[in-house]
C-alpha cells in the first residue's frame, strides 16, 4: 500500500468546508487518506482523538513535537488533539503543506480558540516511506 501525499492534501483542499466546518474532521481527513490510496476499513475511528492507532497501522510514524508552534511540518502530516473539554471528541487534521485542513482550513495548528486557550496533549503523525511513483518504479520489473 502506498499513500500518495499529493492526492491527500489535494482532496483534504479540495473538499474543505467554509468557516468552522461541521465537527466532521475524522470523516474528512479518512476520507483524504482513501482518497490517497490508504486502506481504512469500518469500523472508522468515531472521534478524531482516537485516530492515532489507525495511523500507525497505516506506517505512520509519531514525531516528537515539544513546540508545534515552532515545528517545520511536511505535507501529509496529521496531528490528533484531544479534547480541550472533558466531552469533547477531540481533533484530527492534515497539513497540506501550507494549512492545516480537517473538515475546514484552520488558521494555524490549533483548530479553534479553546485548543488555542487550553493547548491540550497533541500527537503528530509522519508518513515515512517514499513518494507513490518513486515507489512503484523501484519495484516495477526491468523491460531488459
Amino acid at each position: 500500500m502506498c499513500i500518495d501525499l499529493e492526492k491527500f492534501a489535494h482532496h483534504l483542499r479540495r473538499q474543505a468546508l467554509p468557516g468552522r466546518g461541521l465537527g466532521r474532521c475524522g470523516e474528512f481527513v479518512r476520507k483524504a487518506l482513501q482518497a490517497a490510496g490508504a486502506e481504512l476499513r469500518p469500523p472508522y475511528p468515531p472521534s478524531g482523538k482516537l485516530y492515532g492507532p489507525a495511523l500507525l497501522a497505516l506506517g505512520y510514524a509519531r514525531l516528537e513535537v515539544p513546540n508545534p508552534d515552532r515545528f517545520a511540518f511536511l505535507k501529509g502530516d496529521i496531528m490528533v488533539m484531544e479534547p480541550c473539554q472533558p466531552c469533547g471528541h477531540g481533533h484530527v487534521a492534515g497539513y497540506d503543506g501550507s494549512h492545516w485542513i480537517s473538515d475546514f482550513v484552520q488558521r494555524d495548528f490549533w483548530a479553534g480558540p479553546g485548543y488555542r486557550k487550553r493547548r491540550p496533549v497533541v500527537a503528530v503523525y509522519r508518513y515515512p516511506a517514499p513518494p507513490c511513483a518513486e515507489d512503484e518504479a523501484r519495484t516495477r520489473p526491468n523491460p531488459g
